[in-house]
């Protein structure tokens, strides 16, 4: 199983590179993260035509996350159990069972200010997605966790941590709400496989030359549980995507990232 997982900065925007990507990739699941899309303008064809089954939660204007599958696509559930069908997380989390793995599509809050108040409801959304794999998932599962988590888990996933002093995605209080996830019993395949630092990257900012210069973090994540972790032979950032190359389309600020899983 080829799985990948890319926040794409507004599907409407990006389509056209989201779907040239995909015939040149060819992966069996997609997460995508930011697309930015009401449920009704999903373009759910498209991706049928390209032979994927596909699940989307969004409400229009921001955020938005969707799952797409050409090996099956069963049980889709947006937001968090038990949530307030009228919030349902800002239509940050889906998951569905696709080719016999849970697959969760999250799209973490980013956080604004460290001590504001959404900061502090980013933590707690971490906390909550900790709960929904205690109350939905077993450990022996198949079960991948995938998206931007707004948090670089480690200094070596930023390209200098000191420019990043008092801002969010590196405080300690959010890698401890991503330990507590990864913790449930998750594997972050891509450092496994890449245990030297910095990087790789998977977000570089638009301004200042950011890609070109190497200054990057890596704060999307593919988090396998033990079973899928186990029968992993590949994992990267598909880097060369961030690139502009030939197309007229600009590229996402995010990059997708690749895991290749012997099933």
């Amino acid at each position: 199983m080829l799985l990948a997982t890319w926040n794409v900065n507004s599907l409407k925007a990006r389509l056209a590179r989201v779907e040239a990507w995909i015939a040149r990739v060819g992966p069996d699941v997609l997460c995508l993260q930011e697309t930015k899309l009401a449920d009704a303008a999903f373009p759910a064809g498209v991706f049928s035509d390209l032979g994927y089954e596909s699940a989307h939660h969004g409400g229009g204007r921001w955020n938005g996350v969707a799952i797409l599958s050409r090996v099956g696509l069963e049980d889709p559930s947006a937001g968090f159990v038990g949530e307030d069908p009228l919030r349902l997380d800002e239509a940050r989390l889906l998951a569905a069972t696709c080719g016999g793995v849970r697959v969760m599509s999250v799209y973490v809050p980013n956080g604004r200010i460290v001590d504001s108040e959404f900061y502090e409801a980013k933590l707690v959304w971490l906390a909550n997605l900790r709960h929904e794999l205690d109350v939905t998932c077993a450990r022996d599962d198949s079960v991948a966790v995938c998206g931007d988590f707004n948090v670089a888990p480690q200094d070596l996933d930023v390209f200098d941590v000191t420019r990043f002093d008092g801002s969010t995605h590196v405080t300690p209080a959010e890698r401890e709400a991503l330990e507590h996830v990864e913790s449930w019993g998750l594997r972050d395949v891509v450092r496994e496989i890449h245990p030297e630092g910095p990087g790789p990257f998977s977000w570089w900012d638009y301004r200042g030359g950011a890609f070109h210069k190497g200054e990057g973090m890596r704060i999307d994540l593919a988090l396998l549980s033990e079973p899928l972790a186990a029968k992993v032979t590949t994992a990267y950032v598909d880097r060369d995507e961030r690139k502009k190359g030939t197309s007229d389309v600009a590229p996402s600020d995010h990059a997708p990232v690749v895991v290749e899983i012997s099933l």
